[in-house]
């Protein structure tokens, strides 16, 4: 390995200047470029990324046309290959001003790949940073991707980053019957896994279409490998990873990362879950809400363009702050708190709840983010914090059994 990395030193002088950072620092996958780019060199490649998607300070997709390698299309999930566009906003295909290269938009009424995007593609590769909540559409976006690599016969390559939330495994397990785009597969809302890891975890588990798992086996009979992951370099489940660029418009630090899995409930309320504000996750509110509460009030601002409740005076909580004590205060829980104590303090409660045009409660945002009606059931019947912990227990237990079979890092 040594004699193999110094040979691509020669042939490639300046491929390492900003890949490598210094010895013992956490790098992401796509720092570890002698176990994945001789396998590229030479080919037709298709890459999934966006604005998280860098090696040191260079973005991945110039690393690899610095380098040699065939980027012959870029697909892009939600916010975009930039990550500039705000959630759920719909975006479409285009030509990257930077590159030229033709950026496939994956998120809309498209979710992979089609047949005709990969005629011409040798080869894919998925890099973007997740942060391990079941409702960030990226492990989905990740679902739909292998499947169209294993269903057409293109070989994957995931670059594993790290995962901010990697010492939480708690919530919810989702109940398949409310699943979403938000939520494909029974696991809790924070899982505990990397990107790479979840990735085995869909294959092993056979959670993939029957026809790409089909296709999955098919390439193996032929000698072919389906996936590979790169793992992290310097990593452990004990790793503080402090994100070096901001994975979407409204998690723009650590802090609303680690708030996030328990805030995001919110959206499925008529509550403000902070977006149009400094702090969003952090700070959320509803101008029904006690005056003598945390007063502020949405704007529009790059990445939340329209926020719920914009320009009206809400009052709720603002529960920022310093990201090494929002971490030791949640004690790798969800903290469901603030939505209880938010229901309560709300006058009319039959509109706490966004329900849809049919008025079907099972339908609501608010179920598919949770992954069951029973949260929103507990909650409307008053159920402390604690007897609705207990009631994950069972399931959580399940999941964990299954998640350790899968775990690439100590």
């Amino acid at each position: 390995m040594r004699k193999f990395a110094f040979l691509l030193l020669l042939t490639l002088p300046t491929l390492f200047s900003t890949a490598q950072k210094a010895p013992g620092l956490t790098q992401p996958g796509a720092a570890n470029l002698e176990q994945y780019l001789p396998a590229i060199k030479g080919k037709r490649i298709g890459l999934f990324a966006n604005q998280t998607s860098m090696v040191g300070n260079e973005h991945l997709v110039d690393l690899l046309m610095r380098s040699g390698v065939k980027v012959s299309v870029i697909f892009g999930p939600e916010h975009g290959f930039r990550g500039t566009a705000d959630a759920g906003e719909k975006v479409g295909n285009y030509v990257d001003e930077k590159t030229g290269i033709t950026v496939v938009s994956l998120y809309g009424p498209k979710r992979g790949p089609s047949k005709e995007d990969l005629e011409n593609i040798d080869l894919l590769l998925f890099d973007i940073q997740d942060v391990g909540v079941r409702f960030y559409t990226f492990i989905s976006s990740l679902e739909a991707y292998m499947e169209a690599a294993f269903l057409n016969g293109k070989p994957l390559i995931v670059l594993d980053r790290p995962n901010p939330n990697i010492h939480c495994v708690d919530g919810p397990v989702l109940d398949t019957a409310f699943r979403s785009f938000i939520g494909m597969q029974p696991v809790p809302v924070v899982y505990g896994m990397t990107i790479g890891e979840y990735a085995q975890m869909l294959v092993g588990e056979k959670w993939l279409k029957p026809a790409a798992i089909k296709a999955y086996d098919q390439m193996k009979g032929k000698g072919i490998a389906p996936i590979k992951i790169i793992p992290c370099k310097n990593y452990s489940r004990a790793s503080v990873y402090d994100l070096p660029i901001k994975p979407s418009p409204n998690l723009p630090n650590l802090a609303s990362i680690y708030w996030y899995p328990s805030t995001c409930f919110f959206e499925g309320t008529v509550l403000s879950e902070g977006r149009g504000t400094i702090a969003p996750f952090q700070i959320f509110g509803h101008p029904s809400l006690p005056a003598s509460m945390y007063a502020f009030t949405p704007k529009a601002m790059p990445g939340a363009n329209a926020p719920k409740l914009k320009d009206q005076l809400c009052y709720g909580w603002n529960v920022s702050g310093d990201a090494s004590s929002i971490r030791a205060t949640l004690n790798n829980q969800l903290n469901l708190s603030y939505l209880i104590e938010a229901y309560k303090l709300f006058p009319e409660k039959e509109k706490f709840f966004i329900l849809p045009k049919s008025g079907d409660a099972r339908a609501s945002f608010f179920n598919k983010l949770a992954g069951n009606s029973t949260l929103m059931d507990q909650i409307k019947a008053g159920t402390s914090e604690a007897a609705i912990r207990e009631s994950w227990a069972p399931a959580l237990k399940s999941f964990k059994k299954i998640r350790a079979k899968y775990l690439i890092y100590k």
